[in-house]
């Protein structure tokens, strides 16, 4: 915290200060009673459990032994070697752990390769809005969710959050590549290292201090509700936006990208009867995990500085400031959720991205001519595509490692 300009400092003061005690008291506290329908899951039934209740027990128990024998730095060594769907296990990895990975890496009998070479072809071919909407839209929707910023916040990534932004966008690029599921692509790769760090949080953070004092009373963090919560500010949010900007998408591809995401979330640890199995029991579920708990925090507000002030410094420097960008992320999520995340109102820019962006899609659709586009959306199109390729080259430099601690001090 010592490195906190005094402008962090005040932005995060300033954002929680209009809204009194409710920064105290996490919105997820207000989430309803439990209704959704198994029936509408991929396994297309289920007890009806409360998956805020449910963790991923498995993982979490052999990480707990994992941690406790010391293995982590070994097994990150190795792990570091392991980067194709279809590369064997390395050897030398704890039976345990290789036991469960044999078994995780595995895709779900309902898993449909034509669905999923779709999905890639989709994902290719819409990857500018898709980068766009998982990286920032996604990005500052997951700081506006007390319970995902706090985890990330306390957390060893939470201590150097360029390195955190790219290891959680190295699985977002892996989903998204033409190769993903794939021999190979690396999607199972990433998703299950992600399922192992998900397993080590698990253990490491009932130990933080910083997390308990904040946690709203949950004892243990990343439920599958918690990830379920992140899983729809991704393909779900990225969907409905796609829709409302009349991006032009078959049935066929919007079936098989919520497929992709639908396997993704299997190997990611979240129970085939939470799945949504639909974009309506998607859109449904959605209602009542994500949106009764978005709220502000302090650390939200944090990280959010931290994650657009990167943007601003790395996609190009000299010529995207930072009014550009907070003005784009908050055309992409929306005036509260940006007033939550502490997000400055730039005017200009607002005003010039809501009369550009849409021309600036439907000319990339064919839907207008060029004369139609104003001038300045190319300046807003190179912000976008900087930001991407700095996201990609991070992201194939950055390895997914189990932590062994949480954030200092």
């Amino acid at each position: 915290m010592d490195d906190l300009s005094r402008r962090k400092m005040l932005l995060a003061g300033g954002a929680l200060g209009t809204i009194g005690v409710l920064g105290a008291a996490s919105p997820a506290s207000a989430r309803t009673t439990w209704t959704w329908a198994a029936s509408g899951s991929v396994a297309g039934s289920g007890a009806g459990s409360d998956p805020q209740w449910v963790w991923d027990d498995e993982a979490d128990q052999l990480l707990g032994a994992i941690l406790r024998r010391g293995d982590v730095p070994r097994v990150n060594e190795l792990l570091r070697t392991w980067t194709r769907n279809d590369q064997p296990l390395p050897a030398g990895l704890p039976e345990d752990l290789r036991q469960f990975m044999e078994k995780s890496r595995k895709l779900p009998a309902w898993a449909d390769q034509a669905k999923l070479e779709t999905a890639a072809k989709f994902n290719e071919g819409r990857g500018l809005y898709l980068n766009i909407l998982n990286g920032i839209g996604g990005g500052m929707l997951s700081t506006a969710i007390p319970r995902e910023a706090r985890a990330v916040y306390y957390s060893k990534g939470g201590a150097d959050m360029e390195d955190r932004v790219a290891k959680t966008s190295k699985l977002g690029f892996a989903v998204g590549a033409l190769d993903a599921y794939r021999p190979e692509g690396t999607c199972i790769v990433e998703a299950v290292k992600t399922r192992l760090v998900h397993a080590a949080v698990r253990n490491l953070l009932p130990q933080s201090p910083g997390w308990t004092g904040t946690s709203g009373g949950q004892k243990i963090p990343i439920s599958l509700a918690d990830m379920l919560v992140t899983w729809h500010t991704l393909p779900t949010y990225a969907m409905r936006k796609m829709r409302e900007w009349k991006v032009p998408i078959t049935d066929a591809q919007s079936e098989a990208y919520l497929h992709v995401w639908q396997v993704t979330a299997h190997l990611l640890g979240i129970r085939d009867d939470f799945i949504p199995g639909s974009w309506a029991a998607a859109e449904s579920q959605s209602k009542q995990l994500l949106d009764p708990v978005l709220g502000p925090t302090r650390e939200g507000v944090l990280l959010t500085d931290i994650l657009l002030g990167q943007l601003a410094e790395q996609t190009s420097p000299g010529s995207v400031d930072r009014p550009l960008v907070n003005a784009f992320a908050r055309y992409l999520v929306g005036n509260q959720i940006a007033d939550w995340d502490g997000i400055p109102r730039e005017p200009f820019w607002e005003t010039a991205i809501k009369t550009a962006w849409p021309p600036l899609v439907a000319f990339r659709e064919g839907l207008i001519k060029l004369p139609l586009v104003p001038q300045i959306a190319w300046t807003i199109d190179e912000a976008a595509r900087k930001y991407i390729l700095f996201y990609l080259s991070k992201g194939r430099e950055i390895h997914l490692d189990i932590p062994d601690t949480n954030r200092p001090g």
